[in-house]
């Protein structure tokens, strides 16, 4: 009787190892264009970072100085210590510090050898200081990347507006990425042109920010210097600005730009950077940019206005939660060190995101889905609850719908819900629904268009035990990467 179970066994074996071996393999799905640079995806990845800014405009209380200012207004008190900003935005879980290096008053932050408007002729350190160089390497001790923000406006510069300003610009930025390196993101802004001092024309000037700087050249040039490096601007070319200062992107929110509609500068543009456009040709994302006080750069009569660590907490809802990245301004104050109240803030704020999100009630749990491609285990439901980015659920080709349940063993309370497109291969879901179980029917809790690098719903907390996820429209067949429950 044994040796009969055994060669039963033994045939059942060589008959499902020659079931395998006869399984085609399932080709995987095309890209769907554009996707994503590997630079554009390791941006995705860090979803938050900080701005910092500082300059004379926090000694004058000015929110865009005007170039006249006199480089000894500079003077942080001896007590400045930028490691005490790298080591707050590391506490509250940003990714790296973008630093404005030079605003639209032209005083730059380190001893530039292009102009005499710079530390190197403030009282601060008697000269001798360098915030750049500090700033950079407060970053690199404590694991956070560097980013710098130089304007191409410059209300300080006699020659502004002039052919060799633009050459005075690239000067300085190959000062900043062959000394302060490696830097992650170049960001400039589309404010250029208006009055300022000027040398002491005192005057206004208008340039064509569309033509004047030569951008394509000008960052060309920088690129050899740094490959990997991301660039802002309102248009791009790597990431786009989101529309607004006040915290948000669109809840539609395509990766996908027409970079001729941005450069156009066509009215209403604020809406289409907010939302980007279903059919844009070019993957350019989104960064919100928003500050913790009401202005940009320190000012005391604001020590009171400092965000929430709950309005901060509805913010990376609505940047992070919507696939765009957010950059939060936080403004060292007159002694050089971030105010206690932001940093009481910032602190309070990371408490919220790791209670929020500590336990991910979907990690391994069972899923079943309606079609996956090829039948393959490849593509099979159970990729969006394994904790792997690389694998992810995939329908077949000529299928852009499909549900996927998830069991949850038992009864839970769920508050949030986390959704992810395998964004490699492109931007793809137009609609989805959110449903629980409750009741022994299905009901639904929340619905959406876009969702791409991460889409993070908050819904009423409910008692539930299965919770569905039903894509009732995609541009091509969906991939989800990655759905969390919380």
């Amino acid at each position: 009787m044994k040796k009969q179970n055994l060669l039963i066994y033994l045939l059942l074996i060589t008959f499902q190892t020659f079931a395998i071996s006869k399984e085609q393999p399932v080709k995987p799905p095309s890209p769907f264009y554009p996707v994503p640079t590997d630079r554009q995806l390791a941006w995705h990845e860090m979803e938050q970072y900080a701005f910092i800014h500082f300059t004379t405009n926090t000694f004058t209380g000015k929110e865009w100085g005007y170039g006249d200012e006199s480089p000894e207004v500079f003077n942080p008190s001896p007590q400045m210590d930028v490691s005490q900003w790298a080591k707050t935005v590391k506490a509250a879980g940003l990714k790296a510090i973008v630093l404005t290096c030079k605003h639209h008053d032209g005083f730059c932050l380190w001893p530039s050898q292009y102009t005499e408007h710079s530390v190197k002729n403030s009282k601060w350190k008697n000269g001798q200081g360098n915030v750049v160089k500090e700033v950079s390497e407060a970053c690199h001790k404590s694991g956070l990347k560097f980013g710098v923000y130089l304007s191409p406006w410059d209300r300080n510069r006699s020659n502004y507006g002039s052919p060799s300003y633009v050459e005075y610009y690239r000067n300085q930025l190959r000062e900043l990425f062959s000394t302060y390196g490696p830097v992650f993101e170049m960001w400039f802004d589309g404010a250029n042109g208006g009055d300022g001092y000027y040398g002491g024309a005192r005057e206004k000037r208008k340039i064509s920010g569309a033509s004047y700087y030569d951008w394509p050249t000008t960052l060309n040039m920088v690129r050899k210097m740094e490959p990997n490096v991301i660039f802002f601007s309102d248009a791009g070319p790597d990431i786009r600005w989101c529309g607004n200062e006040s915290g948000y992107i669109g809840e539609t929110n395509w990766n996908t730009i027409n970079a001729d509609t941005l450069f156009a500068g066509k009215s209403g543009i604020e809406k289409i950077l907010n939302s980007g456009e279903e059919n844009g040709k070019n993957w350019i994302p989104a960064e919100v940019d928003v500050s913790i006080r009401p202005g940009w750069f320190y000012h005391a009569e604001e020590d009171a206005k400092v965000k929430t660590p709950e309005k901060l907490f509805d913010i990376y809802l609505s940047s992070v939660g919507r696939g765009a990245n957010l950059i939060l301004n936080i403004p060292p104050d007159r002694r050089g060190l971030f105010h206690e109240n932001d940093v009481k803030a910032l602190l309070g704020w990371k408490k919220m995101i790791d209670e929020a999100f500590k336990k991910n009630l979907a990690l391994h749990s069972v899923v079943q889905s309606d079609t996956y491609r090829g039948d393959s285990k490849k593509y099979a439901a159970s990729n969006v609850t394994d904790g792997n980015k690389e694998t992810y659920w995939a329908t077949n080709d000529d299928i852009t719908s499909g549900t996927l349940e998830i069991d949850l063993g038992a009864k839970k309370k769920v508050k949030y819900i986390l959704l992810q497109e395998y964004i490699k291969l492109g931007q793809r879901v137009k609609n989805f629904t959110v449903s629980v179980r409750k009741n022994n029917r299905w009901e639904e809790v929340a619905k959406g268009s876009t969702i791409g690098y991460k889409r993070i719903l908050k819904i009423e907390p409910v008692e539930t035990n299965k919770v569905k996820i039903e894509i009732t429209s995609s541009k091509a067949s969906p991939l989800i990467s990655n759905i969390g429950i919380y």
